[in-house]
């Protein structure tokens, strides 16, 4: 009674799955665009792309650009969403994580921030931009078999420290170029899900 209940109707609608999604498959693969899914994700930001980010950044002048200036580069906390500001304990705290690094093995500026206390602060900006893209067959994509993901972005960091109101130091890091790729392979296909099902 269990097989005849059970899974005969199963194996049958697991099929016409199958069947379908092959020819939904063999339907989308004539398209010109991929029917494949697409993501992107990003951080709102004043700048589109890396090299944007790093030209305004290359604009701040130790020594010379005040917060005036930050703010027209779009280093701005207070209209800019994802540009953080830092008191100078955040300050001490990012480049003095533990307490072997002492205050004189600092740069000037940032020792100059240490004794400056309240009268300092930082910037930091961390834009970030990721794209995902699926590729391969469609069918086996669509059936579960296999799954080819790539993934392209940028993302730029940098942290610009003040003294009333008057860089004093800077630094960033980043990548230009993000390429990723993460590749799925189920040799079960549609059956995988459903034979976990039936296990647990």
């Amino acid at each position: 009674m269990y097989v005849h209940g059970c899974i005969r109707p199963w194996l049958s609608a697991l099929l016409w799955c199958v069947l379908a999604t092959a020819f939904l498959g063999l339907t989308l693969s004539g398209c010109s665009t991929s029917p494949l899914p697409s993501g992107h994700k990003r951080s709102h930001t004043s700048w589109t792309n890396f090299g944007e980010a790093k030209k305004a950044y290359d604009k701040v002048i130790v020594g010379k650009s005040d917060f005036r200036e930050l703010k027209e580069l779009g280093f701005d906390p207070f209209s800019i969403p994802n540009v953080k500001r830092l008191t100078y304990l955040d300050v001490i705290n990012f480049f003095m994580p533990n307490p072997a690094i002492q205050v004189d093995q600092l740069a000037p500026g940032l020792q100059q921030c240490i004794f400056a206390r309240a009268r300092c602060f930082g910037v930091e900006a961390w834009p970030k931009v990721r794209n995902k893209k699926r590729y391969g067959n469609v069918m086996l994509d669509l059936m579960d078999f296999q799954k080819n993901e790539e993934i392209t972005g940028w993302e730029f960091r940098s942290v610009i420290v003040l003294v009333d109101n008057r860089v004093v130091f800077k630094i960033w890091s980043g990548t230009p170029q993000i390429l990723e790729y993460n590749d799925e392979r189920n040799p079960l296909g549609p059956i995988q899900g459903a034979s976990d099902y039936f296990l647990d």
